[in-house]
């Protein structure tokens, strides 16, 4: 009897993780390449990539510096490949956000060199896969690319990560949680017995944000906080590559997705719009399956979003100013040929998607005005 060939991208070559990750791993780089392209973005995390660079001039490495001028999209990519050949480069160390991750990742595999990730925060866990999510100049989310390995090295440096703004941490718990929500859903009636596996492994994750979650950001120096960090940014990455294609998103990230196609009055991060997007994939639940647990759940998840600072309506998205039309444009890319969002086991279409997040922001804002009207009265 035949059997159906699976691939499975499961980790890294090689983590180090620990408070002292990056002086215990930076070492390990001269044998991977000797002149790496150190690629960033943000601002606020230069100085921690201006240290970075004079580790690897210490160690005798001859690293080139270079920004992202954009998100992980095709013109920034084109420039940095540029600089890469001309600096002669041999390697990329990506430090970063998400997107830095992502871009370090796809350039690797563009011009067949070994990619070094060291997340600058828990948001994601790019620093761990082998996909990069590609958006448009503007941010407008395009497409996912799989990519051929995972990272050669990721160096998950405890220190680094928490100096990072609490929102980024806050962003990578709804990420990670939506591990369990999509996976457990898009995974039904599958026989694969790592299927199955990966999807246990989403629920313990789930009970250890949900535990921690809150704790994690009131001290980053605590035991939460590591086991909360690593979670989002390992742990989530692990369940995605032991389960494959068969264990991955489902409407919270084809409705981010589908949100990015808008104008934002603030960004809001990765993580905060698959947030929102679990809250609608159970409405959805909720209502097209009859599944009493997802009201449950859902009320459960909004109380933790709200302890964490999550936004849970179109107000706290930056989308105060969202009309009919716009919003129907998101659903209609989020519901477009080959959505993730069609791993759900019941009819999904634009306008049950629309209705079900117009649902969600109202009840969520009922919940909102309600605990303004308690402390208002205290």
């Amino acid at each position: 009897m035949g059997r159906e060939l699976n691939q499975h991208l499961i980790s890294p070559e090689r983590v180090i993780r620990g408070s002292n990750a990056w002086e215990e791993g930076k070492d390990l780089i001269y044998s991977i390449c000797k002149r790496p392209l150190l690629l960033g973005r943000s601002n606020s995390t230069r100085y921690i990539r201006e240290n970075l660079f004079k580790d690897l001039l210490e160690i005798g490495l001859e690293p080139t510096f270079a920004e992202l001028e954009k998100d992980c999209c095709q013109n920034s990519l084109v420039k940095i490949t540029e600089i890469f050949k001309e600096q002669n480069c041999d390697g990329i160390i990506a430090s970063g956000g998400g997107k830095v991750l992502d871009a370090g990742k796809l350039l690797g595999e563009r011009i067949d060199a070994p990619c070094i990730t060291i997340p600058l925060s828990a948001a994601t866990c790019a620093g761990w896969t082998a996909l990069s999510n590609i958006y448009s100049c503007e941010g407008q989310f395009i497409k996912d690319a799989e990519l051929k390995t995972c990272p050669k090295l990721l160096i998950f440096d405890h220190k680094l990560i928490s100096s990072a703004p609490k929102r980024t941490l806050a962003s990578g718990i709804a990420d990670a949680l939506a591990k369990w929500y999509e996976a457990s859903i898009s995974s039904q009636g599958s026989t694969d017995g790592l299927v199955q596996q990966a999807v246990q492994m989403a629920r313990v994750l789930r009970d250890q944000l949900l535990l921690d979650g809150s704790k994690a950001l009131m001290n980053t120096n605590s035991n939460s906080w590591i086991r909360v960090a690593e979670g989002c940014g390992l742990t989530a990455g692990l369940i995605g590559g032991i389960g494959g294609r068969k264990c991955r998103t489902a409407a919270a990230h084809a409705l981010h997705n589908g949100l990015t196609q808008l104008k934002f009055d603030q960004k809001a991060l990765h993580g905060e719009l698959v947030g929102f997007g679990i809250l609608v994939q159970l409405q959805l639940e909720e209502k097209n399956s009859k599944n009493k647990l997802a009201s449950q759940s859902r009320l459960q998840l909004v109380k933790l979003l709200k302890e964490i600072n999550l936004p849970i309506t179109f107000k706290s998205l930056g989308l105060q100013n969202l009309n009919k039309e716009d919003l129907y444009r998101a659903c209609q890319f989020a519901c477009r040929e080959g959505s993730e969002i069609y791993n759900l086991p019941f009819k999904i279409d634009s306008d049950i998607l629309m209705s079900s997040i117009i649902e969600t922001n109202k009840e969520n804002q009922q919940v909102l005005d309600q605990k303004n009207k308690e402390i208002s009265l205290i």
